[in-house]
């Protein structure tokens, strides 16, 4: 059942409003009477003339809708300047009320271009229908594309067009939650690493569980790539990197680890690198964000190490690709875990609680309960010793800092970062980066 429908009349010039009246009508009529109580809302898409007052923008409409009460308090004009801008003030709305299922009303001239924005600024989470709004044959002033042949995409200029339209909306968006900042450590040397651990603010995400600064896109979340991509080039400019030199783990859960500069693995959970200028990253959203820096061989790595990681030994396999492919002392690695999801709050069933007990039982607290206590920085920080680390060289601040500068517990702080094990599946993610400077 549609739950929404989107009336695109962004292309329609004055000229051609009072000529779709009749078909405006009949196509609300069709909403009434085909929708379920209550009725879907509607949203009626208009280009916002500078210089127009908004009240004389309106008065067109107003013939077509005023004889839909059942949509009077559902409705909403919305006016802009471009069409990614209208397009993303919907998204929005719709995002607030939690709709998924839209069917847009546009001139069938329309429908590519249209098809494109919504394919940069939504996710598979969407579902779309098209009806076609009959204008006038010999319009010439409709902002379209040239007509199409089924299955053929736009030209490239127009894509692009479409993309850069999109890209200068976003950055023209406030930060939100504040200032965007990053966490760092005092083990890696700032002379010859760049590095950090994000924090959830001074992005431009607005879904509450994914707000602000979230850096993960999925088909199964409402952020789409566009914005993530646009949040990353805000942490780029802050920390002082290039995202176009930018590669995260593919996450699989498990210990492959990537060499860069090497043919690529489908997944993997570790990345190791001594290519200057290039920066390497890891994603947390409870599961450890560990960073790895040797400042004597100049390499580097990041891991992403939940708790199937972590049995598998994810870190110890990154630190292992240092030694094997740059040559790397054990005694010389740094490694640092970060924001991740803590002992006073992970929880996991017995059965997977017992192969941390085998690791320590200190790696677990009410063991006989269903759900017993986890503690996956301890079985990562007593792996990794009982791999050579020096202990010294770990920093995970539970232990090492109780004033907690970096080694927060995701969960018990939801004004700063993201957590799948507080917020659902609609979760935000953070990440741990790090770079060789040039």
């Amino acid at each position: 059942m549609v739950e929404a429908v989107l009336i695109d009349l962004f292309s329609l010039p004055a000229s051609l409003q009072s000529n779709i009246q009749g078909e405006l009508y009949k196509k609300l009529e069709t909403v009434e009477k085909c929708s379920s109580i209550p009725a879907p809302f509607v949203y009626v898409m208009c280009c916002q003339q500078q210089g127009c007052e908004r009240n004389d923008e309106q008065e067109f409409l107003l013939p077509a809708l005023r004889d839909f009460q059942s949509l009077k308090k559902r409705l909403e004009v919305v006016h802009a300047l471009t069409t990614a801008a209208a397009l993303y003030t919907i998204k929005q709305s719709l995002d607030e009320k939690d709709l998924s299922i839209i069917k847009v009303i546009l001139p069938a001239l329309r429908k590519d271009l249209m098809k494109v924005y919504i394919d940069h600024l939504f996710t598979p989470v969407y579902k779309f229908e098209f009806e076609d709004l009959q204008v006038a044959a010999d319009c010439k002033n409709l902002q379209i594309a040239e007509p199409q042949s089924e299955g053929q995409a736009l030209p490239t200029q127009d894509m692009e067009l479409i993309q850069s339209e999109i890209q200068m909306y976003l950055e023209s968006l406030p930060s939100l939650k504040g200032e965007l900042t990053i966490l760092r450590s005092p083990l890696i040397p700032d002379d010859i690493f760049l590095h950090g651990f994000t924090t959830r603010t001074g992005g431009i995400s607005y879904i509450p569980t994914l707000s602000s600064c979230n850096l993960f896109s999925s088909s199964k979340r409402r952020d789409p790539q566009i914005v993530v991509k646009e949040n990353l080039r805000r942490l780029a400019n802050a920390a002082g990197f290039n995202p176009e030199t930018f590669h995260r783990v593919k996450t699989d859960h498990a210990n492959a680890v990537c060499v860069l500069g090497k043919t690529e693995p489908d997944s993997y959970d570790g990345i190791v690198t001594n290519q200057k200028g290039v920066t390497i990253a890891a994603p947390g959203a409870d599961c450890i964000p560990v960073l790895f820096a040797d400042p004597v061989r100049k390499a580097c790595g990041a891991a992403h190490s939940g708790w199937k990681g972590t049995l598998l030994g994810v870190s110890m396999a990154t630190v292992n690709a240092m030694v094997s492919e740059y040559g790397c002392n054990v005694k010389d690695i740094r490694v640092v875990l970060g924001p991740s999801v803590g002992p006073c709050c992970y929880k996991l069933p017995q059965e997977s609680a017992e192969e941390f007990h085998r690791i320590d039982p200190k790696c677990v607290r009410l063991f006989d309960s269903a759900s017993p206590y986890i503690d996956i920085r301890r079985a990562t920080r007593i792996l990794l010793e009982s791999g050579g680390i020096l202990p010294e060289n770990i920093q995970d601040d539970s232990v090492t800092d109780q004033k907690q500068n970096v080694t927060f517990c995701t969960a018990c702080h939801p004004d700063k970062f993201y957590s799948h094990f507080r917020d659902g599946t609609n979760f935000g993610t953070q990440i741990g980066f790090i770079s060789i400077k040039d």
